[in-house]
This record gives C-alpha cells, structure tokens and sequence, in this order.
C-alpha cells in the first residue's frame, strides 16, 4: 500500500476532471479525494496499490477528450491506514 500527493497542471478544470478521476480511481479501487485549486491545478491524494496507481496515472494523462494534462507533480506520503473511499473536496 503506498499513497501520493500529486498535483496535475493542464486543462484540468471545467472540464470534469475531478468527476473523471473519481470514477477512474473507483475502478482501480483506490482510496483519496481530489480538489481544484485556485491557480488553476487540480490537487489530489491517491491511495492503493504501486501497479494500481501507475494505471490510474497513465488513464488520467489521457483524459476524457476535454481534459489537457501537460505535467502531473507527484510525492510519496503517509499511507492513511482507515481511509475506504475516494471522494471530491470543494
């Protein structure tokens, strides 16, 4: 189990991005939540398994055809051990 703090820069508000990672995090039944930020970025903390995450990774650079990702910062922090679900903050 292994989690990330990531920050993707891009088209990445107004256009469902944060519906779209939820739904793909669900899929790779992943745990965390994400957020848009007032400069624009999306902020999220993604949890799970390292081959589970990378997936997740790889579907969200791609996006739904509206969404423009052109760079994704990411870091390793502490696992959140009771944490069951992924959400959206606002």
């Amino acid at each position: 189990m292994i989690r990330y703090f990531i920050i993707v820069f891009g088209r990445v508000q107004g256009v469902g991005f944060r519906f779209f990672v939820n739904y793909t995090a669900v899929n790779f039944n992943l745990t965390g939540w994400v957020r848009n930020c007032d400069n624009g970025t999306v902020q999220m903390e993604v949890q799970g398994k390292e081959e589970e995450i990378r997936n997740f990774i790889e579907k969200i650079k791609k996006g739904n055809g509206f969404i423009r990702v052109e760079d994704i910062s990411m870091k390793k922090i502490d696992v959140m051990k009771d944490e069951k679900s992924f959400k959206v903050k606002y």
